[in-house]
C-alpha cells in the first residue's frame, strides 16, 4: 500500500495556481492606486511658489492678460523691487504687420494696467529682444539680470506655469542669478479639481508636456 504522503494533499495545487493571477492582481491594484494618487495631485504638484524677498526687479511673463500684471503691480507695492520688466512676444504683431494691419502689443496693455494700479511710468521696462516662448523668457530677463547689482529677480506668472518655469530657468538661465517664482493670487485655476474643466486640463496637459520636453533637453522647438 502506498504512503499517504506520496500523493499531493488535496488544495495545494489549486492554491499554487492561484498565486499567480493573485500577484498579478495585486500588482495591477497597486499601480493603479499610484496612478490615481499621482493624478489627483498633478495640478498641486504643478504650482511651485517662492517665499518673496528683496530683488532688482519683478518680471511680468506675457500672456494671462490682466492677472499677471494686476499681481505685479501687488508685489511691487509691497516694496520687493523697484522695477517691473515686461516681456513682449513676436506674435501676433509680425503676422498682423505682413497683412498691414496695426498691432499694440499686450506690453502696451501691461503698462497701462501697471499704471493705473500705481506703479511710476518710469519704473517700468518693456525688454528686449521680443519673445517666441517662455524658454526665450527665461534668457532675455537673465540678460537684464546679469546688468544688476541684486542677482534676484521675482518672476509672476499664472500658478499652473510656475513649475516649467522653474524648470526652465534652472536649465537655462541659473547662472544669471536667483529667480522667485510667484503666481497670480486670484487665478481661477483650480489644482485640487484640475480636471473638472476644459481650461484647467489643457493647461495641466500642456504643462506636463512642457516638463517632459525640459527634461528631454529641449528637443522640441517652436513653431516657426
Amino acid at each position: 500500500m502506498r504512503d499517504s504522503a506520496s500523493f499531493p494533499q488535496a488544495g495545494i495545487l489549486p492554491m499554487q495556481k492561484l498565486r499567480k493571477p493573485l500577484a498579478w492582481v495585486a500588482v495591477f491594484v497597486f499601480v493603479l492606486l499610484a496612478l490615481l494618487l499621482v493624478f489627483r495631485n498633478l495640478g498641486k504638484w504643478l504650482v511651485a511658489e517662492d517665499p518673496l524677498h528683496q530683488a532688482a526687479a519683478i518680471a511680468v511673463l506675457s500672456g494671462g492678460m490682466p492677472g499677471r500684471a494686476l499681481e505685479a503691480a501687488r508685489v511691487y507695492k509691497q516694496g520687493y523691487a523697484t522695477r517691473v520688466w515686461l516681456t513682449h512676444s513676436v506674435q501676433p504683431g509680425a503676422t498682423l504687420a505682413a497683412l498691414s494691419i496695426p498691432y499694440v502689443g499686450e506690453e502696451a496693455y501691461d503698462r497701462q494696467i501697471l499704471i493705473h494700479e500705481g506703479v511710476p511710468e518710469e519704473a517700468i521696462e518693456v525688454l528686449e529682444p521680443p519673445i517666441v516662448n517662455t524658454a526665450d523668457e527665461m534668457k532675455t530677463i537673465a540678460d537684464s539680470l546679469k546688468r544688476q547689482n541684486d542677482r534676484t529677480v521675482i518672476i509672476v506668472t499664472s500658478p499652473v506655469h510656475t513649475r516649467r518655469t522653474k524648470a526652465l530657468w534652472s536649465k537655462l538661465s541659473c547662472s544669471a542669478g536667483t529667480a522667485l517664482l510667484h503666481s497670480v493670487s486670484d487665478d481661477s485655476y483650480d489644482p485640487v479639481h484640475w480636471w473638472r474643466t476644459t481650461h484647467d486640463t489643457l493647461d495641466v496637459v500642456r504643462e506636463v508636456l512642457g516638463l517632459f520636453n525640459v527634461w528631454a533637453g529641449l528637443p522640441l522647438r517652436p513653431a516657426q
